[in-house]
C-alpha cells in the first residue's frame, strides 16, 4: 500500500507516493492580462487605502491606450503565489482570483487525491479566473521532480539520479521532461517547480540523499538539466530551474526549511561551478528560476540568496543574463528565522529583485497577508514603483504564454 509522506527539501515539503516509507522526522508538510507588443502594465498608485481588500476592484485612468490598468491590490497579487488546505477549492481564494488578486496557486500532496479530483478543482480557479481583469491562465503549481519527489501520480517516474545514472541520459531526461509536461497538463497545471539543476558533491549529501540531483559533474547536470527543460517546455508547461546559485555543497541537515544555512564556497568556485548548470538551463530558454534560502557570503552578502540583490539582480539578472521570472521558495521557511514575519520577508524579497512570492503554508490567509502588505509597500514607496510594475507584467507575460 502506497502512504503519502512528507520530506523536507530545499523547495519546500514535497510529498511523494512512498510504500512503506516514512519520512525524515515524521513531519508533513505545511509548507494576461494580453498586453499588445510592448506596453507597460500601468496601475492606481493613488487606489483609495479605505478600500478593502475584498471590494471590487477599481480600475484607474490607462496611461497608455494599450494597457489594462490595475489597482493596487490586483497589482500585488501578480507577485504572490497562494497555497490552500484540503482536497476543496476555497470560497475566499476564489473570490480572491475573481478579483485579479491572485497570480498562482501552488498544489500539495494534501491538495490531491487523484486527477479527476484536481482537475475538477483547477476547472474551479480557472473558471473564477474568467472574471478577473487579468485576462491570463493562472500559474498552476506543483512540484514534480520525478522518482521520490512528485505530487501527482505518473511521470516522470525515475529520479534525476536514475536518469543520470542510465545508459542514455540524454535521452531519459528528455523523456521525462514530456511526461512530467503531459502529466502537469492532463490536470490543467501549467508550471512545473522543476529540474533541480545542481549537481551534487559528496554522496548522501542534501541533494543525493533524495536522488534528486543528475550527476556529481556540473556540466553533466546542466546538460541534462537543459534536456529536461526543453522537453517540458516543449509541451507548454514552464520549467523552473532552482536553487540558484546552488546548494552542491550543503550537507544531508542542512535544510534551509529548517533553519539559516550559511554555505561558505569562494565566489570563484560559485560562479564557475555551481551557476554552470543555470547558464544551460537559461541557455534553453528556462522561464522560471527559484533562489536558494541559503546565505552565501563570499559573493558579496550575508543575507539569503533569494533576500539578495547582490545575488537575483547581479548574479542571475546581470552576470547570467536571466530575463524571464524570478520565484521565492517558500517564504516561510525556517532558513529566514532572522527576518520577519511573511510580510517583512517577502518586502525584501521584492525589493532584492524577486517576481513571485511563495506563499506556501497552505493558508489562503497568509497570501492575502502578504499581498496586503505589499500593496502598503507599493503605495509608500518601499519597494521601487517602477520596479514593482515592470516586475508585474514579466509575471503578466509568463502567464499569458501558457495554457490555461
Amino acid at each position: 500500500m502506497a502512504h503519502r509522506v512528507g520530506v523536507l527539501a530545499g523547495a519546500g515539503t514535497i510529498f511523494a507516493d512512498w510504500k512503506d516509507v516514512m519520512s525524515p522526522g515524521g513531519v508533513r508538510g505545511r509548507l494576461g492580462l494580453v498586453v499588445a507588443g510592448v506596453a507597460l502594465l500601468a496601475v492606481c498608485a493613488c487606489a483609495s487605502s479605505a478600500s478593502p481588500a475584498g471590494a471590487a476592484a477599481a480600475t484607474s485612468k490607462p496611461a497608455t491606450s494599450a494597457a489594462l490598468t490595475l489597482n493596487d491590490w490586483a497589482l500585488a497579487g501578480q507577485h504572490v503565489i497562494y497555497s490552500y488546505s484540503g482536497l476543496t477549492a476555497p470560497a475566499g481564494l476564489l473570490q480572491r482570483i475573481r478579483l485579479g488578486q491572485v497570480a498562482g496557486v501552488i498544489f500539495f500532496g494534501s491538495n490531491i487525491s487523484s486527477k479527476t479530483q484536481i482537475a475538477s478543482v483547477i476547472d474551479q480557479f480557472e473558471r473564477a479566473a474568467d472574471s478577473s481583469p487579468v485576462k491570463a491562465p493562472l500559474l498552476l503549481e506543483v512540484d514534480q521532480e520525478g522518482g521520490l519527489v512528485r505530487r501527482l501520480p505518473g511521470a516522470p517516474l525515475l529520479s534525476e539520479k536514475q536518469i543520470g545514472q542510465s545508459s542514455d541520459p540524454a535521452s531519459q531526461a528528455a523523456s521525462a521532461g514530456t511526461g512530467a509536461g503531459n502529466n502537469l497538463l492532463s490536470v490543467g497545471m501549467n508550471v512545473n517547480l522543476a529540474p533541480v539543476v545542481d549537481f551534487y558533491r559528496q554522496a548522501g549529501d542534501f541533494y543525493d540523499q533524495y536522488q534528486r540531483s543528475y550527476s556529481m559533474s556540473a556540466s553533466t547536470a546542466g546538460a541534462l538539466s537543459a534536456d529536461f527543460v526543453h522537453a517540458q517546455q516543449a509541451t507548454g508547461v514552464a520549467a523552473t530551474a532552482k536553487h540558484f546559485p546552488g546548494l552542491a555543497s550543503a550537507s544531508s541537515t542542512q535544510n534551509t526549511d529548517l533553519r539559516p544555512v550559511t554555505l561558505n564556497d569562494s565566489s570563484t568556485r560559485i560562479t564557475s561551478l555551481d551557476e554552470l548548470p543555470y547558464k544551460s538551463a537559461i541557455a534553453a530558454g528556462v522561464k522560471i528560476v527559484m533562489p536558494s534560502w541559503a546565505s552565501y557570503p563570499n559573493i558579496g552578502s550575508k543575507r539569503p540568496a533569494g533576500l539578495s540583490s547582490k545575488v537575483v539582480q547581479g548574479q542571475l539578472r546581470r552576470s547570467l543574463g536571466f530575463t524571464g521570472v524570478i520565484e521565492t521558495a517558500p517564504i516561510g521557511a525556517g532558513g529566514l528565522s532572522s527576518y520577519g514575519g511573511h510580510g517583512n520577508r517577502s518586502i525584501l524579497a521584492t525589493i532584492a529583485g524577486d517576481d513571485l512570492v511563495l506563499s506556501a503554508g497552505q493558508s489562503v490567509q497568509d497570501g492575502v497577508y502578504i499581498t496586503s502588505k505589499l500593496v502598503e509597500a507599493y503605495r509608500d514607496a518601499t519597494v521601487d514603483r517602477a520596479a514593482f510594475q515592470a516586475s508585474a507584467q514579466r509575471v503578466v507575460d509568463l502567464r499569458s504564454s501558457l495554457p490555461g
